[in-house]
């Protein structure tokens, strides 16, 4: 049974990550990852983070556009995240724990660091068919490794040049299909339990109160401001997971 200071804490991670998300549009794999381990085997993190991104991503996914038009022009790459976290499946559920989280915190700074930096990858132009599978396979490989589904996806799609609520919608279709991918992964490696199923469940909750209050500020605040500061954070955060990692 979980501890409930650590069900608390974890409710309180999902708060933050479904704010920042609906503010920002991504985040809540980031920062729950981040901030459960802390306290917790990065598999195990992510086992819980299953389903609340799950059902968080069907919510920002059904609100776009476009979907039909995305998924015709996304899907080399999404077809390729689920290959790249099949070929890395037992990474994270591995014996090699403390190499996880010293993967998650690189990830999280060098995410954190490009997006302060404003460093943006150049578009694909009449490469995209060849650029998309490769970036997808390098996504699921970071995605089995971390159980982050940012890099180097959400700078490819960046480089697109959509607009802002068709980029919303395609982080939500890209996000959900590397969770499907890595629920699935980690469902092969034995690592769920009745507590982590229970705790990824009792997530949902605070991460949709949390998306639909970002939602409900996400023009009523300067988001610019608000995203520089949420990214320092995770630069901090992750170069702590990191050096925690390492020593």
């Amino acid at each position: 049974m979980i501890e409930p200071f650590l069900l608390a804490s974890i409710a309180a991670a999902f708060v933050l990550a479904g704010f920042v998300k609906g503010v920002v549009g991504l985040g809540l794999p980031t920062i729950a990852m981040g901030l459960m381990s802390l306290a917790l085997l990065p598999a195990q993190a992510a086992a819980i983070l299953i389903v609340p991104s799950l059902v968080t991503n069907i919510w920002q996914l059904w609100a776009g556009p476009d979907f039909r038009g995305l998924v015709r022009r996304l899907w080399p790459m999404l077809a390729s995240v689920c290959v790249g976290v099949w070929l890395g499946s037992g990474w994270l559920a591995g014996e090699q724990a403390g190499a996880a989280r010293v993967a998650l915190g690189i990830a999280l700074v060098v995410y954190a660091g490009l997006a302060l930096a404003n460093i943006r990858l150049p578009s694909p132009g009449r490469h995209e068919a060849l650029a998309a599978p490769i970036v997808g396979i390098l996504t699921g490989l970071v995605t089995a490794a971390t159980g982050i589904f940012t890099i180097p996806a959400v700078p490819y799609l960046q480089s697109l040049g959509l607009d802002k609520e068709d980029m919303i919608q395609a982080l939500g279709l890209s996000f959900l299909v590397a969770t499907v991918a890595l629920g699935f992964s980690l469902a092969g490696g034995n690592v769920y339990d009745l507590d982590l199923l229970l705790g990824s469940y009792l997530a949902v909750l605070p991460a949709l109160g949390g998306m639909a209050l970002g939602t409900k500020l996400r023009h009523r605040m300067p988001a610019a401001t608000f995203r520089r500061w949420f990214l320092i954070g995770l630069l901090a955060l992750g170069a702590y997971l990191a050096a925690r990692g390492l020593v």
